[in-house]
């Protein structure tokens, strides 16, 4: 049997042992084709029946209706940024984005680049970062609001959504797609880079609202066009084919949990487990108001930053592994997707108390 560590890598993460497995049993001969899925035409039935498989598992598991459709982009979130701006911009209206990171930041940067009228109208950059900002008012002129929902370096989640009306709701879901029951459709677009939660990096899930479809002009990239790529069922140019076949062995997967609520579940188990452990200490600090505290990344201080390289040394040295913090946060970050499993978490509390009696 392989070693295998307990990866608490922000992304790309941690992936649920028997969906490598799988990839490992079928590298070779995909389902009696006699070769591997990475070889494969994407143009072949094979292919194309597997590409809407994985969009009916992403819907179905969290209860999308048939107004949705699921696009498989490149170019991570970031390409996203760039895009949305470029197709949903509307003539005399404002894009809204609300600032609750570095990923949101850079989203809005994107918007300001491309000359597209925006404004920011929350944010929580006068505290490093460490809430989520719930005092705000949209614009009767928006063209749509943009939030990203998970902060991956700040260990911040939105603990319920915006309502905005009938202005077009945006998330970057990159770091908590699928980790708890939400109502999706009061979204008119969810994008993820797969590599945290999804999937391997390289894919880039989008699903959109079909009537913001229209929204998409003819003269922007075509790598960027949201339209074209629906009409073609994201098989307009060669897709990250691997890529799409894991994200779907990933629904999959989740579904053999027993679907969203019991991955739900265990991901409040860990995540409680974790926050006790930091909030019972005076030796660890944790970066993240509790009212805005992240399921899946978890942020904190030690002492000094000296104990925080000990501490990021010795975890690697006892299977435990990704976790120093971002470097604009410093400290350390347990990233908790819902492939790490609970015992994972239990190992990383009981080297955490160790430490703390060593070195508090």
């Amino acid at each position: 049997m392989a070693h295998r560590v307990f990866n608490f890598n922000p992304g790309p993460a941690t992936l649920p042992l028997s969906v490598l497995q799988t990839v490992q049993e079928e590298l070779l001969d995909y389902r009696g084709e006699g070769m591997s899925i990475m070889e494969m035409s994407h143009r072949s039935k094979t292919f194309g029946a597997l590409v809407q498989e994985a969009e009916e598992r992403i819907k179905r598991i969290m209860g999308f209706s048939d107004d949705y459709q699921v696009l498989f982009l490149q170019g991570g979130a970031t390409a996203q940024f760039a895009a949305i701006p470029l197709n949903l911009s509307q003539d005399g209206k404002t894009a809204e984005y609300i600032n609750t990171g570095s990923w949101a930041k850079k989203a809005i940067a994107e918007a300001k680049k491309l000359n597209k009228p925006y404004r920011v109208i929350a944010s929580s950059e006068d505290d490093n970062f460490t809430y989520i900002p719930t005092d705000f008012t949209i614009g009767s002129d928006a063209a749509y609001v943009h939030i990203t929902s998970n902060n991956t370096i700040f260990g911040t989640q939105w603990q319920e959504y915006p309502d905005t009306g009938d202005v077009p709701l945006i998330a970057d879901m990159s770091s908590d797609f699928y980790c708890r029951r939400f109502d999706p459709n009061q979204f008119a677009l969810i994008y993820a880079g797969a590599q945290k939660n999804a999937g391997p990096s390289g894919v880039t899930i989008v699903i959109i609202r079909k009537d913001l479809l229209e929204r998409s002009p003819e003269d922007i990239p075509t790598i960027l066009n949201y339209r074209i790529f629906a009409e073609k069922n994201s098989l307009y140019n060669t897709p990250n084919t691997f890529g799409i076949y894991v994200v779907n062995l990933v629904m999959k997967w989740i579904e053999d949990q027993g679907g969203i609520d019991a991955i739900e579940k265990v991901n409040r188990q860990k995540a409680q487990l974790l926050y006790d452990a930091l909030d019972a200490s005076e030796f660890y600090r944790p970066h993240a108001r509790k009212d805005s505290r992240s399921l899946m990344n978890v942020t904190w201080r030690l002492p000094s930053e000296e104990l925080e390289k000990k501490f990021v040394e010795e975890a690697a040295a006892n299977d435990l592994v990704g976790l120093k913090g971002h470097r604009s946060v410093g400290g350390i970050r347990a990233s908790i997707y819902n492939a790490m499993p609970l015992e994972g978490v239990q190992r990383l509390v009981e080297f955490m108390k160790d430490f703390e009696q060593k070195n508090g």
